[in-house]
């Protein structure tokens, strides 16, 4: 039975669980918020929803890019480089990005009497990004269920493992993660830099899959 929704932006994780929970997708939402890699990744997002015959919509939240600080929002000169591990990554945070975009796909949800909303944020993201962290999905479900009348739930069955974990899904599932978006910067090709460039690298290398990734010299 198709009773969730699941956030889907394009990226590695997100398309992952798409192809994981198929079988009970019945809508998938992505969130153009202006970020300098949106415009490449939601297009992955559409592609892959229509390939698997779930429906496909894109919600405009522009008002993050015109009242939020972030240097996701500021430009592809404005992302550092670096691992994650990095400090300087913190800049990239967009704050309460995933309360924000869990809220709307929430009253989404039960607006279609569907009980369950999936998100696909990982162990490696807890350090940077606190809406990512066990304890705020957590949070967010019971805030979910109390405020509901069907009782949504939210869903995150990777919140605690990496993303190599996850890639190592994705190649049982047969995904090409080349048809997936991960650089903040958003240019043509990805840049190999960003802290997602390098963590793209390090969970296909990880999980023993061949990086097809085009990336800038």
């Amino acid at each position: 039975m198709k009773d969730s929704v699941i956030i889907v932006s394009g990226g590695m994780d997100s398309i992952t669980l798409l192809y994981d929970k198929k079988d009970e997708i019945a809508l998938g939402i992505s969130f153009n918020y202006g970020s300098n890699h949106n415009e490449r990744e939601i297009p992955f997002a559409k592609m892959h929803c229509e390939r698997l015959g779930i429906k496909h919509i894109t919600i405009d939240l522009g008002f993050m890019h015109q009242y939020f600080k972030s240097s996701l929002l500021e430009g592809a000169d404005a992302i550092p480089e670096g691992h994650y591990a990095d400090d300087n990554m913190k800049s990239t945070v967009v704050p309460f990005r995933n309360g924000i975009m869990l809220s709307i796909a929430i009253g989404i949800a039960e607006s279609n009497q569907l009980k369950k909303v999936l998100i696909a944020n990982h162990g490696g993201d807890h350090t940077i990004y606190p809406d990512c962290r066990p304890e705020f999905i957590d949070a967010i479900d019971k805030a979910a269920q109390a405020g509901t009348f069907v009782d949504v739930q939210v869903s995150a069955p990777y919140t605690n493992i990496t993303k190599a974990d996850i890639a190592r899904i994705g190649k049982k599932l047969g995904i090409d993660y080349a048809e997936t978006w991960s650089c903040y910067k958003g240019g043509e090709i990805h840049c190999g830099k960003c802290g997602t460039c390098v963590e793209r690298k390090e969970a296909l290398a990880e999980a023993g899959i061949e990086d097809t990734t085009v990336y800038e010299a």
